[in-house]
């Protein structure tokens, strides 16, 4: 069934291209996606996205497969790009000396601290593999360009592929690569920092002065994505020569999300009007709303004592999931945009409504 609002939002260069209705795609959360959210902004005609950070290929599998039964319609899968810099391994006493800086915080939350794992991350390629293997309607990437013989192989099979720039050069650089349409990621846009042609800390570029420079240098379909939470953000980004609009906070704080209530009741409040660029959390510079840890290990870092990405990442990623299960919001990563005082719903289909609300009068 066609949404009611779809006739406000004609087919264009994004619709047409990801087989949607709309020109709006969701955010995709590496860490909290939720099928059930990725299915409502699908069913809802715009383009569902699901992040498979640390999954492995029988996660992601299965995942695809609860996916296609919770919608028909097309969703994307997202994927992290190796820059060459994430740390493999830590030595015993480097890992040892990390964990007991952490200490406090399992104890806070009634964890046992963590064995030394084998390793970090998944396999990069087992990832990939399986992906295709689930033949998205869309694989999109974070931190680079996807090689050549990925995105053939996606084209071979009929997957729409999608890239994420942080600055001019890397939408140039990616649409060399052949993916078919990019998103430009302001900075004002929660999480992580995707860049990887400089460091994050030098492609702070916003939204506003990201997206009309992105579309006037590349010629594949262009996504904005950053502060984007209401009508007037989705109504700004089309004037600035978006061909659609990204959107991950407003949706993270609805109730089909994976957040848990006390995150999204952070996101519903004064609180959300302040955020904050840290690699505390995870060892990448990522945005989000600023609380007691990411006080706390804001002094730790400047003594070194935070471990080097993905390493970061696991360590806090053993008890901040604890955290969340508490309802301790002061130890978890609270990631969030800029925009983000502006969230004003609590449903899926009600922020697509809103966003919608700003197409263009033709």
């Amino acid at each position: 069934m066609t949404p009611a609002h779809a006739d406000s939002a004609p087919l264009n260069r994004i619709t047409k291209l990801f087989g949607t209705d709309v020109p709006v795609v969701l955010g995709p959360f590496g860490g909290v996606s939720s099928v059930e959210l990725t299915a409502a902004v699908s069913d809802g005609g715009g383009l569902g996205s699901y992040g498979l950070y640390g999954y492995g290929a029988e996660a992601i599998r299965n995942t695809a497969a609860e996916l296609r039964a919770a919608t028909p319609k097309p969703f994307a899968l997202n994927l992290w790009i190796p820059t060459g810099d994430e740390t493999t391994t830590l030595p015993r006493p480097e890992f040892d000396t990390y964990v007991e800086t952490l200490r406090p915080y399992f104890d806070e939350v009634g964890l046992p601290l963590p064995e030394m794992p084998d390793r970090y991350l998944p396999d990069y390629d087992e990832q990939v593999e399986a992906t295709l293997e689930a033949r998205p309607a869309v694989v999109s990437f974070v931190f680079g360009v996807p090689s050549p013989e990925l995105v053939e192989e996606a084209h071979r099979r009929g997957i729409v592929v999608v890239g994420t720039a942080t600055t001019v050069a890397e939408a140039v650089a990616l649409e060399a690569g052949g993916v078919d349409a990019v998103v430009a990621s302001g900075m004002e846009s929660g999480g992580h920092r995707v860049s990887f042609l400089k460091p994050a800390e030098q492609s702070l570029v916003g939204t506003f002065a990201l997206v009309p420079q992105v579309r006037d240098a590349v010629g594949i379909p262009v996504i904005a994505a950053g502060g984007i939470v209401d009508r007037r953000g989705y109504a700004a980004a089309l004037a600035l020569g978006a061909d659609g609009v990204q959107v991950g906070s407003a949706f993270l704080a609805t109730r089909e999300s994976a957040a848990v209530p006390e995150y999204r009741a952070v996101l519903h409040s004064p609180a959300a009007g302040e955020t904050v660029l840290t690699r505390t959390l995870s060892g990448r510079l990522a945005r989000g709303i600023p609380n007691r840890i990411i006080a706390e290990l804001t002094e730790v870092s400047k003594a070194g004592g935070i471990a080097p990405f993905p390493a970061q990442n696991w360590l806090t990623g053993r008890f901040r999931p604890q955290a969340a299960a508490q309802g301790n919001t002061e130890l978890m990563s609270l990631w969030a945009g800029q925009a983000a005082s502006l969230i004003r719903h609590e449903s899926a289909a009600d922020v697509l409504a809103e966003l919608l609300a700003g197409s263009p009068v033709l």
